[in-house]
This record gives structure tokens, sequence and C-alpha cells, in this order.
């Protein structure tokens, strides 16, 4: 079976001295090739179009390749790229949006919602047969995209405060009126018609802000996702891409009107979205058949278990089972984060940030109760990710339980659609808790001190 799929990427903008968010997109693109990366609403956002794969190898390459290019173009400027959520270090009022009519006119009415969406995903786009049938998979897909988002959770931090939550990203981005699950709708029609009502209520200017949790996409044949925080790791948007695909796979081959009965309820899918997004891989998530709570790590092989014979089916199973069982080991990146902002404060979580987003692996060893190691900060190195993540090396990294039979070259991606961000084309168009001390007080600030000793850089 051959199903292409595309991923997009956004990044923040650090400065690499202070570690803070700064509004300098501009200058990381001018250095940049225009096909496959563009701006974002706030100038210190780049976002980056993969191409379009069918392999997973393939894709993991390309994500690898683009992000190689963005830190080349970052570095010399003083300044480093963040795939996260979040970044632990930012200033309200500190960014502007980017200088194009569409966002000014966002940033005028929604305002300070605008203002703060200092915030990054990531997306991934499937080929799906027709719209008719995508709309009916993106109400099948829904209870289970809960689980995907405890898997990207990254974003712990905000304004230099824990904020208690694994994706206090989701938390920002549900404050726009078009956020959240989609609903279940009978056809492409209805779907189309219901947009409609919303551009014509004036709540939003145009088909392009229906921000649900996952829509058929308005330019190409695609089911999108866009419910996952932005990760560090390639490895794991890897992971959700092809979960993700083989949620959509089965969903378009399931039978009509085949949405999961009341798993698919709004108010439902609204509960399991906040409970991924508070607990992430360390807490209960919501099982989708069951409709209560459960271990995440149980939720998640429960998934796999539903997914085999379709990722089997697709070429996936090996390495999106390892995958997802080193992430159940490694912990959530919020986890990671968390456990190098106690040992060595927020920059240091920043630093772990840009580490694992240049492709630097924190150490792979699966924690377990009682693990002594399971205290140490992360350290950067290679990864060893049960014997199959390859440190790079100048060469892309290899999927666990594939060869190393990657092509050298990234396939081209399509440049943004006009209006709006950016589109890749298509073929068819818990760890155990850990024993260290008490985590930092919710919303205590924990910004490092300047260089001369005195306070902390206001936020």
């Amino acid at each position: 079976m051959s199903v292409s799929v595309g991923v997009e990427e956004e990044f923040h903008v650090v400065d690499v001295e202070s570690r803070m968010l700064v509004p300098r997109a501009r200058a990381v693109l001018d250095r940049l090739p225009e096909r496959g990366f563009t701006t974002e609403l706030q100038q210190s956002i780049v976002e980056a179009n993969s191409g379009v794969h069918v392999s997973l190898d393939a894709l993991h390459a390309d994500l690898a390749e683009s992000r190689r290019a963005l830190d080349a173009a970052a570095a010399p400027l003083g300044l480093a790229a963040v795939a996260a959520g979040t970044v632990p270090l930012a200033r309200a009022g500190s960014v502007d949006a980017t200088p194009d009519p569409r966002y000014r006119r966002m940033v005028e009415e929604y305002r300070t919602v605008a203002h703060e969406q200092l915030i990054c995903g990531a997306q991934v786009h499937v080929d799906v047969p027709d719209r008719d049938t995508a709309v009916r998979a993106m109400c099948a897909v829904s209870p289970w995209l809960p689980v995907l988002l405890a898997l990207s959770a990254s974003s712990p931090f905000w304004f230099g405060s824990d904020t208690g939550y694994a994706s206090w990203r989701t938390l920002l981005w549900q404050r726009w009126p078009t956020t959240g699950p989609a609903g279940c709708f009978g056809s492409a029609a209805e779907y189309d018609a219901a947009v409609a009502g919303l551009v014509r209520s004036g709540v939003i200017s145009d088909p392009g802000m229906v921000y649900y949790d996952v829509r058929p996409s308005a330019h190409q044949q695609t089911l999108e996702l866009r419910l996952c925080d932005a990760c560090p790791r390639a490895e794991t948007v890897v992971m959700i891409a092809g979960l993700f695909r083989a949620l959509v796979v089965d969903a378009c081959e399931a039978a009509p009107g085949d949405c999961g009965g009341g798993r698919g309820r709004h108010e439902g899918l609204r509960a399991a979205n906040w409970r991924a997004a508070r607990s992430g891989l360390e807490g209960d998530l919501i099982d989708p058949v069951s409709g209560t709570a459960a271990p995440a790590p149980q939720v998640v092989r429960s998934m796999l278990a539903r997914l085999r014979p379709r990722l089997k089916e697709l070429g996936d199973w090996d390495a999106v089972s390892e995958l997802a069982e080193d992430a159940l080991g490694r912990g959530s990146a919020a986890h990671h984060l968390r456990r190098a902002a106690d040992d060595g404060g927020l920059t240091a979580a920043v630093d772990l940030l840009v580490d694992e987003t240049r492709g630097g692996r924190a150490e792979g060893r699966r924690p377990h109760r009682g693990d002594p190691s399971a205290n140490r900060r992360p350290r950067r190195g290679l990864a060893v990710a049960r014997g199959g993540l390859l440190g790079s090396g100048g060469q892309a990294p290899v999927l666990p339980g594939r060869p190393a039979t990657v092509p050298a070259t990234v396939p081209a991606s399509v440049p943004a659609a006009a209006g709006g961000a950016g589109r890749p084309g298509t073929a068819a168009g818990g760890p155990h808790p850990r024993p260290k001390k008490p985590a930092l007080p919710l919303g205590r600030t924990v910004l490092p001190l300047r260089r001369d000793g005195q306070d902390p850089v206001p936020h």
C-alpha cells in the first residue's frame, strides 16, 4: 500500500546568548531557499514544509535536512531554531506580527490572542481518495488524536514559569474561535457549508482560519492533523506521522458513518484534549475505547495494537512501534524540559531544546523506577535508542527497523500558498515517576540571573 504523507514544522527563533525568543525570523529566512521555508503570524517563527513521501525513512531524512539547513542559516547570526510548543524564555509584547496584510488584520481583530501566539506546532498531511472521504475520516480519527497530542507535548513553560501542563500551547491555541475538535459531518458539502457560515458570521475572515484539530485541506486532497506541539526530536514527528497515516487509512476504509459511536462527541473530545495537554505521557489519558482514564502507556499501546495490521500493511510497524516504546521509556519532551530546568534553570532547558532540534540527543537509555540515573541532567551526545538511531555524523539518521538506504537528496517542497501557511504537496493533489526533589511550584518564575549577577530578566 502506498499513501503519501507530508509535514509542516514551525520553529521558534531564539538568541543563543540570552536564550530569549527574538523577532528575527526574517533574517533567518533571508539565508534560506524560498522553497520549503516561509513566515508565520509572528516574526519569531519560521515554518518548514517537507516534501511528499511514502517512506517514513525518506520523511525523516527530509526533516533532518531541513533542520540542518535552518541551523546553518541561524547560527552565523547568533541565533538558533527551537522546535517546541512554547519556548521557556520570552517576554510579553516583545514580538510583532509579520508585516503581511492578512496577519495585520488578524492582529487587529483578535488582539491579545494574536499577540500571544508565540507557539509552534507540527502539522501532518495524509493523502485521501476524495474530499467526502476526508470529512468522514476526520470524524473517525478524532477520538485518537489526544493520544498524538500527548506524544508531542513539549510546552510546560510560558514566560518563564512552569504552567503545570505538558502542553500549555494547547490551552493558548484553544483561545481562537475555530480550534478544537471538528465534530462530524455527513459530507464535504455539509462541512463546507458550515465553514462558509463561519466566514459569513465575520468571526473568521476566510476558510484558512478554520483551525480544527483535524481538517480537510482547502487546497489539496489531504487530511491535515493540526493538534500537536512542535517536537524537539524529528523522530517524534515521524512517529506521529506514521500513526496518523495509519489512523487515516483505517478510517478511509471504514464503513460510511462509522465515527466510533458516542466517542466522537464534542464534549468528550475536548475533555480528552485537556487531559492530554495536562498530563502528556506522565499521567492518565482518556481511553478512546472505554471513555475512562487510563495510564498513558496503556492507552498508547492500545492504539498500537489497534493499528498494528494497518501499520504492517504500510510497512511502518517496526519503526513506529519502536519509536513509540522509546517515547514511553524516555517520557514526554515536557518531562525532559522540567528535568533540565530543575538541574540547570531555564537556560539549560533552552539549551536542551536547541541541541535536540539540531539533531543532538539526550541520554537514550530507558529509566526505570528507582533508577538513580533518572536524576541526571540530560547529556549531549549521540542517540542509542534501542540500537536503532545513529548519530548523524553528517548523515541522516536511520529509523529503527529500517536499512540505511535513505536517499541523500531531499525532494523539493511546494511553496507556501498565497495568503496563508505553506502546505506540502501531495501525490494525489510514561516513564516511571522520577525520585527527585519536588517540582517547581506552579506559576513560579524560574528565569536565570543575568551575567552581571543582578535581577533576572523581566518578562
